[in-house]
This record gives C-alpha cells, sequence and structure tokens, in this order.
C-alpha cells in the first residue's frame, strides 16, 4: 500500500531538494574542473611552457572548487538528515560525515594556503591574491 498523505509528500519533496543541493555541487565540481583544465591547458599551449606558477594556479582553481562542492554536499547532507532520517544513527552518521568533509577542508585549504584556516593570512598574501 502506497502512502501519500501529507508526510509522504513532504518527505518526496525533501528528498528531491536534498538530490538537487547534491546535484549542484557535483555539476559544479565537474564544470568547473573542466573549466580551469581548459584554461590551464589553453595558458600552458599559448606560452608554450610548463610554470610553476601556473601549476600552482592551477592546484589553487582546484582546491578551491573542491572545496565549495563539500561545503554544498554537507548541506545537502544536513538537509536530509534533519529533515528525513531523525534518528541517532543517522544523525551519528551526518556528524561522521562532516567532520572527515570539515578535514578534507582543513587539508585542502592547508595545501593552497600553507596555513591551517585559523591561522591569520599573512599581510602580503591578500595582496598577491587581489
Amino acid at each position: 500500500m502506497h502512502d501519500s498523505g501529507p508526510e509522504a509528500i513532504y518527505q518526496l519533496c525533501v528528498g528531491i531538494g536534498a538530490n538537487f543541493i547534491e546535484g549542484i555541487a557535483v555539476a559544479l565540481i565537474v564544470g568547473y574542473t573542466f573549466i580551469a583544465t581548459l584554461s590551464w591547458l589553453a595558458r600552458v599551449l599559448w606560452q608554450r611552457r610548463f610554470a610553476p606558477d601556473q601549476y600552482q594556479s592551477f592546484r589553487s582553481t582546484l582546491g578551491r572548487i573542491m572545496l565549495l562542492g563539500l561545503e554544498i554536499l554537507i548541506a545537502a547532507d544536513v538537509v536530509r538528515t534533519v529533515a528525513l532520517e531523525r534518528t541517532l544513527m543517522s544523525f551519528a552518521t551526518l556528524g561522521l560525515l562532516v567532520l572527515i568533509r570539515t578535514l578534507l577542508s582543513w587539508s585542502i585549504v592547508l595545501e593552497i594556503e600553507g596555513r591551517w584556516p585559523w591561522q591569520p593570512r599573512p599581510p602580503d598574501a591578500s595582496k598577491a591574491r587581489e
């Protein structure tokens, strides 16, 4: 027997919303990775040389893309867990996912900027990024 009451409609809408948020994250990661790669290759081919600063810039861009995607995926997980799966096990799973994704984010920031997220940015670093 299929339940089509208000609760079922709510669960369907929230599930679709969470899936949509995940889709946005995947589309951003794939799309921007593709664009960043094409841009990097064009610069390398245009200048006919592979420079370390080009590589570092490319890695930085990819890291920022991953950070954005991870943040959006966490949002989808929170929506799904809080709205649909309100069990102790689902909240524990959500906590573990958030912890893992937070550690990944921190390691990406460390790779990109050479500092932990809670460390202040060096004064000259803000001028270099502009």
